[in-house]
């Protein structure tokens, strides 16, 4: 088995020096858990030899592991070792065979390891069966990354949705903790014993709290709401910016924005969703919003209880895609966030639709290989644009597509302000892009200007209102 990175720089969490802090100490580090990471793939695809460059749309078993350690990283685990595990068939009791079972549990001994991490969905009964046979705490991919959104979620709402998610997923796990009780059926058939009666209430009591918890997300739902029509009526295009974990959706927010948002070379780094307002080159206005990064084999769960904070996702009128154009699985990554985005409802596919890519991070790969990029950005029906929210480099040009797409029902007028009206003249300047002006003896203002289709109502509005001819 393959030694892992071992990160001996990983941050104290928030909540840990909250803690020290309580005791009158100072902030200190805990020891983390030493983790097991394991990566299962079915022997058919190891002899197939699977990989980014003969299948660009499938993730290899070498980045599915990478990934799976940077997963374990993002919560600070001490990764001691890692491996990609054969497996021939699936086992329904333990996913892995008996011999590779027998084999892990020495070197999970051997080892001294209090965590294994299995990059695949577990079943409850083969959580259960492989805690046993080796001794430690086991997780599947899915809990691994509620925790990572249990541990990042800092707002009311991301708090509440994470927690919904993590009780929709131990609902069905209850019968792990009551093994060790009588489960069997009573004489009418209806009556359990009481391991039976535990796990029943245990569920009533999980149902009572989500019940409680979806109300809240309801609200939340419905102030969201609120936010949303509060910006149509000012009213600014909303742009929101999606991408798979780490492909530097915050850095690119930040550079637009000149925000602080939290923006690390790690998953997940980016959790509860932030807005800003934007002025483009051309004084165009929009609202930009940087959101929670997917993932391949992001939990169902987790997407129905993100689905308050997704649905800005759903409403804006442009969609920025970022996409990690320098990683060895890009195309897939991609298909990933495209996975996501037709979960929610909406068109990936359609050409010029309001989907823009934004080939990110073209700061990290040589010369040759951007031409070739460059090349093919020319030819993609799409019209990616290529960009380095590290450097800056592309961002005119990513303007100019904003402009372009949100401009497409953009009109052109030709008016005439007179002298007297110059809070006319000011708004008009506020609120639409001018292209030419010209100043007559009379004081009368000859102005050429371009209105933002999202505002022409409003523009017409105060012409006619201030009885200028349109």
């Amino acid at each position: 088995m393959s030694r892992a990175p071992n990160n001996d720089d990983e941050p104290v969490t928030q909540a840990e020096e909250k803690k020290n802090r309580r005791r009158g100490g100072t902030p200190t580090r805990p020891p983390p858990s030493r983790a097991l990471v394991l990566v299962p793939i079915w022997k058919r695809h190891a002899l197939a030899g699977a990989s980014p460059q003969a299948s660009p749309h499938i993730h290899s078993p070498e980045n599915r592991l990478a990934e799976a350690i940077g997963l374990a990283h993002a919560i600070d685990l001490d990764v001691i070792d890692a491996a990609i595990i054969p497996v021939a068939t699936p086992r329904p009791a333990t996913l892995f065979g008996s011999g590779k079972v027998d084999e892990l549990a020495s070197v999970i001994a051997g080892q001294e390891i209090g965590l294994v991490i299995v990059d695949h969905a577990l079943t409850p009964v083969q959580q259960r069966n492989l805690e046993k046979a080796w001794n430690t705490k086991v997780i599947d991919r899915t809990g691994l990354i509620l925790e990572i959104f249990g541990a990042r979620a800092r707002t009311r709402e991301g708090v509440l949705q994470v927690e919904l998610a993590h009780l929709t997923y131990q609902k069905g796990r209850l019968v792990r903790a009551w093994t060790h009780l009588e489960r069997q059926r009573g004489g009418g058939g209806f009556l359990g014993g009481p391991g039976e009666a535990q796990i029943e209430l245990d569920r009533r009591m999980l149902q009572d709290r989500i019940d409680a918890l979806k109300r809240d997300l309801g609200q939340v739902a419905k102030t969201r709401e609120l936010h949303r029509k509060g910006r149509r009526k000012v009213p600014y295009p909303v742009a929101a910016i999606v991408g798979y974990t780490n492909a530097g959706k915050s850095t690119l927010f930040n550079r637009i924005t000149g925000a602080g948002v939290l923006a690390m070379d790690q998953v997940f780094a980016t959790l509860d969703p932030t807005m800003r307002e934007v002025r483009l080159p051309s004084q165009r206005r929009i609202i930009l919003s940087d959101t929670v990064g997917f993932i391949s084999d992001l939990p169902t769960m987790l997407v129905a209880a993100f689905r308050a904070t997704l649905e800005e996702v759903i409403e804006a009128d442009i969609i920025l895609h970022v996409r990690d154009i320098a990683h060895e699985e890009t195309e897939a990554q991609a298909r990933d966030v495209e996975a996501v985005l037709a979960d929610l409802g909406i068109d990936t596919q359609a050409v010029n639709g309001h989907i823009l890519e934004v080939w990110n991070k073209v700061d990290l790969i040589s010369p040759e290989r951007l031409s070739e990029l460059q090349h093919e950005a020319r030819r993609n029906e799409r019209a990616p644009v290529l960009v380095s929210a590290a450097t800056g480099e592309g961002l005119d040009d990513l303007y100019a597509a904003l402009d372009t797409r949100l401009g497409a029902h953009d009109a052109v007028l030709n008016l005439q302000i007179p002298a007297s009206d110059g809070r006319l003249l000011a708004w008009l300047h506020e609120n639409t892009e001018i292209l030419e002006r010209i100043d007559g003896e009379d004081g009368t203002v000859s102005l050429r200007l371009r209105v933002p289709g999202e505002k022409r109502d409003r523009v017409i509005g105060q012409l006619r209102k201030a009885k200028i001819p349109v």
